[in-house]
This record gives C-alpha cells, sequence and structure tokens, in this order.
C-alpha cells in the first residue's frame, strides 16, 4: 500500500501492488499484447532469404536418408554450412548461400565438426563409398572416430512414414502436391533401384528397400542444387510448381568403385 509521502506513479504503483490478481491480469495481457506483436509478423510476412534457381525440394527417399541423418543425430558431428573462410573454400568448396535451405526443416547447421562438413558431399564420393562407410567407417577413413552404422544395412524405411513426413513438410511451405505425397511409394522405389543397380555395377548386392539406401540418396543430394546454382550465378524466386519427387534419381550416377 502507498504511504503518506508516496505520490503520482509512486503512490498508483504501489496501490497495483497491493491488488495481486488485478496484477497478474495486468502483466498476462501486457506479455500476450508482446508476443502477439512479435510472433504474428513471422506468419504474415512473405519475406526470407533470397530464393536460387534450381534449388528444388528432396525427393521422398531423400526425404527418408534425411529422417534417418536426423534420428541418429549426424548433425551433432557434422555441420553443414561451409564460411566464407579461405580454408574452408579450399577444402569444402564455395561458402554456403541461405538460399540452399529454403527447404530444409529444421536446418542442419550444426555446432561442431567432429567430421567434416557435408554441405557439398553430393557427388564427392560413390555410392559405394558411402554404403562402406557406413558399415566400417575406418575401412574408407583410416583414423576416423565415426561408430558404425550397420544397421541401417539391415532396417527397412517405410513409405508410408515418408509420406507422413512429405505432408508434414507441406504444411510448413515445401511445395509437394498431393498428387506426389501420393505416389512417393512408387518413386521411392524407383529411385532406390537406381543406387541398388549402381552399387551391384561396383560389387555389392544392396536391398533397395533398406535404409542405406535412402541415407545414400540424401548425402549424394547434398549441396548439388546449391553449387549448380552458384555455378550459374543466377537467382530466382522459388520454383512452382515443385519438382518431381523422381528428378534426382535421373540425374547422371556418379562413377563406381570405391575410393581411399
Amino acid at each position: 500500500m502507498s504511504t503518506p509521502n508516496e505520490t503520482g506513479y509512486t503512490s498508483a504503483h504501489r496501490t497495483l501492488e497491493g491488488k495481486s490478481a488485478l496484477f497478474a491480469v495486468m502483466v498476462t495481457v501486457a506479455i500476450l499484447i508482446g508476443g502477439i506483436v512479435e510472433i504474428i509478423p513471422l506468419f504474415s510476412t512473405t519475406y526470407g532469404p533470397e530464393a536460387l534457381a534450381g534449388v528444388t525440394p528432396y525427393t521422398a527417399l531423400e526425404v527418408a536418408g534425411r529422417d534417418i541423418y536426423v534420428r541418429e543425430g549426424c548433425y551433432t558431428c557434422h555441420s553443414q554450412m561451409v564460411r566464407p573462410m579461405r580454408a574452408e573454400v579450399l577444402r569444402y568448396g564455395e561458402w554456403t548461400r541461405a538460399g540452399e535451405y529454403a527447404y530444409d526443416h529444421p536446418f542442419l547447421l550444426g555446432s561442431r565438426r567432429l567430421g567434416p562438413d557435408l554441405q557439398r558431399v553430393g557427388g564427392k564420393y560413390p555410392d559405394a563409398w558411402h554404403f562402406e562407410h557406413m558399415r566400417d567407417p575406418r575401412a574408407t577413413s583410416p583414423g576416423s572416430v565415426m561408430p558404425p552404422y550397420t544397421w541401417l544395412h539391415r532396417q527397412a524405411y517405410d513409405p508410408a512414414d515418408i509420406q507422413a513426413s512429405l505432408r508434414a513438410l507441406k504444411k510448413v511451405g515445401v511445395p509437394y502436391t498431393d498428387e506426389q505425397i501420393a505416389g512417393a511409394p512408387a518413386d521411392m522405389q524407383a529411385q532406390a533401384a537406381g543406387i541398388s543397380e549402381r552399387l551391384k555395377a561396383a560389387g555389392i548386392d544392396a536391398d533397395p528397400g533398406k535404409e542405406i539406401v535412402a541415407m545414400i540418396a540424401y548425402l549424394q543430394r547434398l549441396g548439388k542444387d546449391g553449387r549448380a546454382a552458384i555455378a550459374a550465378g543466377a537467382t530466382a524466386p522459388a520454383p512452382t510448381p515443385a519438382a518431381p519427387a523422381v528428378q534426382a534419381a535421373t540425374a547422371p550416377a556418379p562413377e563406381q568403385g570405391v575410393t581411399p
């Protein structure tokens, strides 16, 4: 309560503090107003990072691989962001542009590198290298501290789960169509068959329905669109409608054979 010597603002404030219920309501209202002012613009604005021409959404099989990548916590040891520093550009390639993440939900920038950055790993190694690297990292990278992920060679991915992921991505703005989502199982099978054939050419028999195939699809996609867009030197609005879900399946396959 206010005292006889307190006047003006101080007196009113003391009086308000003495009415705890009213004070709590007013504080809550003030917080709600502040929250609304901060949040609403995020959902109503159309501004954002400049899009790169040619950067398209992941295929269904690549989404499956990305889900596995997140599930296994790969982002805790590998970053996906090449910084504009000479040493990094010389090692990994062009520094990363914001538009390359247009369809990444969530972003997998990473915060440390126990292993190398993977933003430009797509096409750097053949499919067979990734297959063996996930089975035994030290077979392809002597001295690696990465643990093996042999269960990826045994566990199968579920197309129904990936359709659910595509529907969720569509809700946050990735331009998948209902037809693409419905046809995801067939698209996944087609792209996986291509990877399986390339592995077979390298002397590896791989079931196209296993998680390792989805992981390879995702890793081989990383950085390809962005690298091509940067090389072309063009920026433009994001493509509409979405690119076909099997786009990457028709891309030229890297030369096979495990590299050291």
